[in-house]
This record gives C-alpha cells, structure tokens and sequence, in this order.
C-alpha cells in the first residue's frame, strides 16, 4: 500500500507557494495545529488550503494537554532552587507568577509533584497549595513562555477535548472538514466523544502519547480510523531509550487489529535548520517504514522549517526507496535504563502505604520524634535496605561485623527502644500503630522480635564509650529498655516546616537523571555554611570531575548548642540567591535525620544514604559527624579498609584551615595557619564577637545576626 505523508502547515508553509509543491510531493493529509492557531485565525486558514489543493485538511486537538497561560514581555528564565507562583487569578506571566491553563487545572496539583515545562527544559516540584494556587520550587532552571506543555509525573484526569477544541471542531464542520487528529488519546470513550461532535462519516485519528493511551491501545485502536505515535510527548512519560522499543510495539499491536498507523516527531529534525538530514534520521525514517508504519508525519520541519520542500522530498525519496517488508522486534518493558549508582542492596525500598485502614483498632505506642524520623527514611528507601527495626541478629551483626546478616555493609543500628510497661500491651506477631507525642498514628509495625540487650555492651560496640557524657550513649540510655524489631510501613509522612526542600531518594534520582548527570557527590552537615564547607564544595566539583554536588543538611533534632534547620537552610539558599554556586551544578534538599554522634560508623551510614540518594561520591570529614575526643583521627580510614567497597567513592578530607599570609584555605595545618569549624561561628555568634569573611561570608552572618536580633532560633 501506498504510505502516507501528513505534512503540518505553519508560517514557513501556509502559503501559495509552498502547498501544492507538497501536494505534489505525495502530502496525503495537511495538518493544523491547534495548539498553535487561534480560533480567531482557523476560519482563514482552513480557507487557504482548500484554495490551494484538494488535499484533506485535519484539525490536531490541543486535547488534555495542561500548558502554560500568556507572559507579558516574553519568554522568561526561572532559575533553579528560585520559588515561583502557579496562580488561579489571570496574571500577567513572569519570571514569578504565571497561570496554566486549562483554567482551574491548578487545584488539581499535589504537594510533591514534579512538574516539567516544555519538553523537559525546566523541572520543578509543588512544595505548597494554597487558596491563590500553588508553589513550585525550581529543580531545574531554564526559559519557558506562553502555550509550552507541562507535564505532571502522575496521571491527572482531564476532559479529552478543550473549549477551544470544542469550538475548533464546529468550525471544521461547517467548512467541510473530516478529518481530525484527537491529541491525548487516553481511552476509548474519548474517541466515542470526539466522533459524536463531528459525525460518524469523519476520521478520527488518535494520538497515542501517554502512557494511559499505551494502557487502553486496543481499545482505543479498535475505536479509531488510524493511530499516530506522537514520540515527542510520549518521550515526556515513556524514558527516552526505550521510545524505539515502543513504537514498534504500537505498530504491531496496531497492524494486528487491521488500524493504520503513522508516525510524528523529530524525523527530520535537522532539516529546520539545515537542507540535507542526517544519516541517523534517514535510518530511523527507513526503521519506521520497516517497522509496518503506514505513514509519516513532518511537524516542524514543514511548519517552521527553512525547507519545507526539500524536508518533504526527502520523506517521498525515503518512501520510494523502501521495499522490505515490515520487520518484527519484541518490545520490552518501560525500565529506564540509568546511569546512577544503584541503590545499596540492589533496589529501593517503598514502605509507604497511606491508605490503610484500620488503624484506630491497632495496640498504639507513642514514640519520639527521632523513631519517626527513622520509619520515615526507612519507608522512603534512605536506608535501603533495610525494611524496619532491627531484630537482635541484625542489632548484633552490625555492631559485631559492621554488615547485616546476608552480608550486606551496614554499620549504623536502626532500633526501637520502648518502655516496660509500653512493652506490655503487645506481643512479637502483633501489628502496632506508631504514634507521635500529639497523639498522631504515622506507622504500623508488624513486630517481629522483642529483645533486652545489655546496655553497657552495646554502647561500646556502637559508639566506642559507655559513658553517659557522650550525647548519642546518653540517647540511648535515655530511651527504654526493650528493643523491638520488624518491618514498618509509613501511613503518614511527618509534617515538618522544611517540605519546601525535602526531597526523596527517589526524587532525587528523577532529577539527578533529568539535570543529566550520572557523577553526584553528596555533602552532609549540621552547621550554617563557612568557609571550609566552601572550599570543599569547589575542591570535590574540580578535583573529582563529579557532575553536580548534592547538599543535604540533617534537619531533624540536634543537641544543645547545635545550629537551627532553618538557619542552615537559609544560609545555603543564600548562596544560591547571591549566585555563588555554579549553574546547574548544586542541588540542596534537606535530610530529615538525627546525628548520633558515632564517628566512623556514622559516616558509613550517612554515605549509604546518599548512594540510595543516587550519588557516587560522598564528602567525609576525618571527623565525620563526630563528637568531642571520641574518635581517633585515623578511626575512619581504619574503618573504610576494614569494610571494604561501599559502592560509593568516599572523598575524605583533613581539617580545612585559613592561611592568612596567602589569603587561601589549605588542608596542611601548620602554626602560620587557623582553623575552621562551625564551632567556632557558633562560639562567636553566641558573644557577640566579630566574625571575619574569612571564616563565613558576611550574608550569611548578617541573616544570623537579625535572626537573634529578632528572637528567632539560631541555636537549638
């Protein structure tokens, strides 16, 4: 049969000129976007074709596509790890407030959801909703403008046709149109209404570019004239290597119920700009055709193109020359295929479960805020793979061998401790709810073992000391008696002030993977930054050819004296808001932990946690989330040889001093040279004493200053 070539008509081709050279050319069908024609300008341009050829004209829907309002003055460029407004009020778009349409789709955002603007260019997360709209911190910065698709990483349900659609159709109607492409074809009954407003002697085309229209493509095709594999939005949801895979699935599946198919997107993509292809293109034109398409699409290349024609003579030579028949490929499942570390133990953990019930009639114990902090990162995959509680094996295993009982490098003991008399109101078998002090059930515990291990012996296998002076053996004694282990699922996350910058292990490998990069060193602090963390922070980017720096201060409890969340965050926003960060080279997301102070062990585990985050590397102090004159200076080198490959690079540094003679901060502590700690910030905040720009910038330092000055705060 012959192959049809659907030619899209723009500003580089709706004219006299350029028509009826494609219509000679072999154009089947010619194609009007709606996404980028107004209502106002339909009427004339269907009358333009039909005046030039005879060639069916077919109206694309905007369909169930959210895409961004109007921007005043163009264009605009957010920047990453800004803040920008998502309004339910018309505004005039700007760099940050705008609208997206259709109108009031905005309430149907969610807390946590990653939202992509224009193919991927700018990626940002809703951090709140509220009565104007929503919040959206930017990911990824870059430029956007009106009428560009987003795309949100979930399916939110949407009429299959707009408004502007509605109206688009009747037009058509009246002037003799027939046929008509249904852009987001999601399931069945879309085309049953498609076809309803516009007649059963229409054809309806339906794109297939999500993964529901993948879901329902039988039904769908079964329903439909012709099917059209629109690559471009189904790469927005389908991963990038695996689109080959799956349009060849299509055009089987589509061929096996007699439905024609055609194919869109990117065939000709240089031709825009160039007159000759690539040889890569005219490969994947020709593995198409092989494939069993019935047909191709041009977009760009003949609606904005430089060279319409020659685009269009090269599909026809291609079409021409093809004489093979369709090729068979077995398709495989839509696993992206990333370049980061795996997770430690092979997969990350998901023990998050929001929707079960029954659990007002479970045994009820209250625990701290620490524990919940625990169950949180365990059911959100930080400590994969750990799955709960530690049982006495585990406990012991990891205390005696730094490693869980399969093997498997583990050196930090995730526990529950609870009181005598909580202890009585279940048994090892049971399901407990696990509540907060307020009185609020965030997990279940389905209990497994309940053990009294003896207290002086742990404390030293843990920390190195039994003394009650150390603040993470005072934690423990603290805490009660008996141990209970078993596997947790999270029912609610914990509310926390600081939301606008958490991220998961799994969102931050969604965006270490959409920012392209493979090579990710991770940072952990509980200070404000100064100036040793900065020299750390460039030392990693340069020496170890890393692609970008994940920051991720502990934002849970602290002890006395130690700095406040909120002031450290701020202090690493204001870098970013001064601009002292490289572009596209550091992200910050905040780690809801707790420091235990165990030295070497405690910087194994902080690593662990960033590989599952998705980075390779991993900066670590000599004094690692130390504390006092507990650990030896070599502790942790002795460690990192005892254990052996963490499956992340560690990056291990001495104390970084100031060298004030060549005004530079060096590893190589001498007399000539000062030290640098949070410690000391801290030490001279507290007595109002001057705090050189050597030791922290002088933005960070005033932002704690007026924090104090107004009884916000700083210090825990």
């Amino acid at each position: 049969m012959p192959k049809d070539l659907f030619c899209t008509l723009g500003p580089a081709s709706l004219n006299e000129q350029v028509i009826p050279r494609l219509a000679e050319l072999g154009a089947t069908l010619f194609r009007v976007n709606l996404s980028h024609t107004k209502i106002l300008d339909l009427k004339k341009t269907i009358g333009i074709i039909q005046s030039l050829t005879d060639v069916p004209v077919c109206l694309d829907t905007e369909g169930a596509q959210i895409r961004t309002g109007d921007f005043a003055f163009g264009p605009v460029e957010l920047r990453e790890n800004s803040f920008v407004e998502v309004s339910i009020n018309l505004e005039p778009g700007s760099a940050n407030s705008f609208n997206i349409y259709p109108r009031g789709i905005v309430r149907e955002l969610e807390v946590g959801d990653f939202v992509s603007i224009d193919f991927n260019s700018v990626l940002a997360q809703v951090v709140d909703m509220h009565e104007g709209g929503a919040t959206l911190r930017v990911l990824n910065g870059g430029k956007i403008g009106g009428n560009k698709a987003i795309t949100v990483a979930r399916d939110i349900a949407m009429p299959a046709l707009t408004e502007k659609d509605v109206t688009a159709l009747e037009i058509g109607k009246l002037m003799g149109v027939r046929h008509f492409a249904l852009s987001f074809a999601n399931q069945s009954g879309n085309v049953d209404e498609i076809r309803r407003r516009v007649g059963v002697d229409s054809y309806i085309i339906s794109k297939i570019e999500t993964l529901q229209g993948l879901a329902n493509l039988e039904a769908i095709a079964k329903k439909s004239d012709c099917l059209l594999i629109d690559r471009g939005d189904l790469s927005r949801q389908v991963a990038l290597e695996n689109i080959p895979a799956t349009q060849k699935f299509i055009i089987r599946t589509a061929k096996s119920l007699k439905t024609p198919v055609v194919v869109a997107t990117n065939l000709l993509e240089s031709m825009v700009t160039t007159p000759l292809p690539t040889r890569a293109e005219v490969n994947d034109v020709y593995n198409t055709l092989a494939d069993g398409a019935d047909g191709l699409v041009l977009a760009a290349e003949t609606a904005i193109g430089q060279f319409p024609i020659r685009a269009a003579k090269m599909i026809a030579t291609i079409i021409r020359s093809f004489e093979r028949t369709a090729v068979e490929d077995r398709p495989h499942k839509n696993q992206e295929i990333s370049f980061l570390v795996p997770p430690h133990g092979g997969a990350l953990i998901n023990r998050v479960n929001r929707d079960m019930t029954g659990l007002s009639d479970l045994p009820q114990v209250t625990v701290s805020m620490t524990d919940l902090l625990d169950c949180e990162q365990v059911a959100i995959g930080t400590y994969s793979p750990l799955t709960g509680f530690m049982n006495r094996e585990t406990l012991e295993s990891v205390l005696s061998s730094h490693r869980l009982p399969d093997g498997t490098i583990w050196t930090m003991p995730i526990v529950l401790q609870i009181s005598e008399s909580a202890a009585k109101a279940f048994s090892v078998r049971d399901r407990i709810a696990l509540v907060s002090e307020s009185g609020d059930i965030h997990a279940v515990l389905d209990v497994s073992d309940m053990y009294r291990p003896e207290m002086q012996k742990l404390a030293q296998q843990w920390f190195g000391t039994s003394s009650s002076d150390h603040p993470g053996v005072a934690r423990v004694f603290g805490a009660g008696p008996v141990f209970v282990g078993g596997n947790i699922t999270l029912t609610q996350h914990i509310p926390s002030q600081f939301r606008h910058y958490a991220l998961t292990p799994a969102e931050t490998r969604i965006l270490f993977a959409h920012k392209g990069w493979t090579k990710v060193a991770g940072f952990h602090t509980r200070n404000v930054i100064h100036r040793a963390h900065e020299y750390l922070h460039r030392k990693t980017l340069r020496d170890t050819k890393v692609d970008g720096l994940l920051i991720s201060p502990a934002i849970g409890p602290k002890k006395k004296g130690d700095f406040h969340a909120d002031s450290i965050l701020e202090s690493y926003q204001l870098m970013f808001d001064f601009g002292l960060y490289p572009i596209n080279q550091v992200v910050l997301g905040a780690f809801s932990t707790y420091s235990r102070y165990s030295g070497p062990r405690e910087a194994v585990f902080t690593a662990l946690c960033r590989k599952n985050m998705g980075c390779s590397h991993f900066i670590m102090g000599r004094d690692h989330t130390g504390v006092g004159n507990y650990y030896a200076p070599d502790a942790l080198p002795m460690l990192m040889a005892q254990i052996g490959d963490l499956g992340i690079e560690p990056v291990i540094y001495n104390a970084v001093a100031y060298d004030p003679v060549a005004n530079d901060y060096t590893e190589t502590a001498n007399s000539g040279t000062v030290p640098i700690s949070g410690s000391d910030v801290r030490r001279l905040l507290e007595n109002g004493e001057n705090v050189p720009e050597w030791l922290a910038r002088d933005i960070v330092v005033d932002m704690l200053r007026r924090k104090m000055a107004a009884g916000q705060p700083v210090f825990q």
